[in-house]
């Protein structure tokens, strides 16, 4: 199995976020990602390949004071494409201000289970440690049936 990450500069704007974000780079990473779905689309790979782009925080919905956004473990977004995910899907919301996901909430260890099944890997394996102890690789974690036709 293979993996490519692509990295393009930090998006982590504690600060100056209106400023940071005036360029092109928000532009850049749109076109990028869409053309790397449509490219993949087109040679025929996009059923076999699994998009992931996300962040490692949610951010929070206000502006701090020194105009960026904080991390805000409550609500994040996820883009997911290919591996047979079923197009055109906004799984869950937020509240009407976005401060708490409040529909269809799926925990991190949800998404590992999906992504690992997705990746062709049992979630619900236990491996063991360089000295034999036991470790489920994901603790209760339950597919997010919405990203499997």
């Amino acid at each position: 199995m293979s993996w490519v990450t692509v990295y393009s500069g930090g998006w982590d704007h504690h600060t100056k976020l209106f400023e940071s974000y005036k360029d092109k780079s928000v532009k850049q990473m749109d076109a990028g990602v869409a053309a790397l779905i449509n490219d993949l689309g087109e040679r025929g790979l996009l059923e076999s390949t699994l998009v992931v782009m996300l962040g490692e925080f949610g951010r929070t919905p206000k502006v701090n004071k020194d105009a960026g956004r904080d991390h805000w473990p409550y609500a994040m977004s996820v883009l997911l494409a290919g591996s047979g995910i079923p197009r055109g899907q906004v799984v869950g919301a937020t509240d009407a201000k976005g401060y708490y996901a409040s529909e269809n909430v799926h925990r991190p260890e949800d998404f590992a289970a999906s992504l690992y099944t997705k990746m062709g890997i049992e979630p619900n394996q236990v491996l063991h440690t360089s000295t034999g102890r036991p470790i489920q690789l994901v603790s209760n974690g339950r597919l997010i049936k919405e990203l499997f036709a």
